[in-house]
């Protein structure tokens, strides 16, 4: 059964708050952003395999704890999403990057993909799914359904903030996966944006509208 982990360091909730003001603007957003998936990459990794090799330091030989291969994927939902790639490759240089895009059809309401690119190994790898907002759960679940076709067994979900909705949908449709969250807000308003939020992630980090 996955687990949830909703973050309390310091750092953190004090880099979320700055990001949830209108004042902030978007470079400063977008910079936020990097820094905080930097903080969260640190602590949702925590559990990757590790190997004993024997190295050389200017001393002596000895052996020492490193990661076991390259198995790490990152896959951020277009468009929002990519903005959390640079803080997840500071800590991760090596990881391979997919993308999935999504949007919703105007009939019958359900996502569907209109892009998805994925590392051909990606059965292989861990896959860390990026998304700075889980409102309704709808394009996380659908997502996560799409990467699993494609052969991915290991998913690790992160987002910025969450509402108790889609956190409730995600675990719902996909009982195996952990979910990495920055800040647990109250609930969705009637145009399904999380409350209190931070606006649209997407326009605050590119700058539309």
């Amino acid at each position: 059964m996955g687990k949830i982990y909703v973050f309390d360091h310091p750092l953190i909730q004090h880099k979320v708050s700055l990001m949830r003001m209108t004042s902030t603007n978007t470079k400063e957003f977008r910079d936020l952003a990097r820094e905080v998936a930097m903080l969260m990459a640190f602590e949702a990794t925590r559990n990757l395999p590790l190997e004993e090799v024997e190295i050389e330091t200017p001393i002596c030989k000895t052996r020492v704890n490193m990661l076991k291969g390259e198995d790490i994927a990152i896959v951020p939902i277009l468009r929002a999403g990519l903005g959390f790639v640079d803080g997840m490759l500071e800590i991760v240089p090596n990881a391979k990057v997919g993308h999935i895009g999504l949007y919703r059809d105007p009939e019958t309401h359900e996502p569907v993909e209109y892009y998805c690119k994925l590392p051909s190994d990606i059965e292989k790898r861990r896959v860390f799914v990026l998304d700075p907002m889980l409102a309704t759960g709808g394009s996380a679940v659908a997502a996560v359904d799409f990467i699993k076709q494609k052969g991915a067994q290991d998913i690790v979900f992160m987002c910025l903030i969450a509402a108790p909705e889609g956190i409730k949908a995600l675990q719902e449709a996909h009982p195996d996966i952990d979910i990495y969250i920055a800040a647990k807000d109250d609930h969705l308003n009637e145009n399904a944006y999380i409350v209190p939020g931070l606006g649209d992630a997407g326009d605050r980090l590119y700058g539309t509208r």
